[in-house]
């Protein structure tokens, strides 16, 4: 994999384990959702401050943003689409 590879990997399964919507992560890091999807699609080149950001948020270090995943792990799954139940 390459960078922008495994940190679309590691976001989306630091994002989903953590329960959060692109949406919620793009607020808590004050970046824009549409930029936080199309880091997840592969699209973007963030810049060190973006990721250091998405890191902070995550509450990981930076380097775990590049962690090579397991041997047979499985592609990180979105969370289910729609409203959240309001609680």
């Amino acid at each position: 994999m390459d960078a922008r590879e495994l940190l679309a990997w590691n976001m989306r399964r630091l994002r989903v384990e953590r329960g959060l919507s692109q949406e919620k992560l793009a607020l808590d890091s004050s970046i824009d959702r549409t930029y936080v999807s199309r880091l997840e699609r592969r699209i973007e080149n963030p810049s060190i401050a973006i990721v250091e950001k998405l890191a902070l948020t995550l509450g990981v270090p930076i380097a775990q943003m590049f962690a090579e995943p397991k041997q047979h792990e499985t592609a990180p799954q979105p969370l289910r689409a729609g409203r959240k139940p309001r609680g």
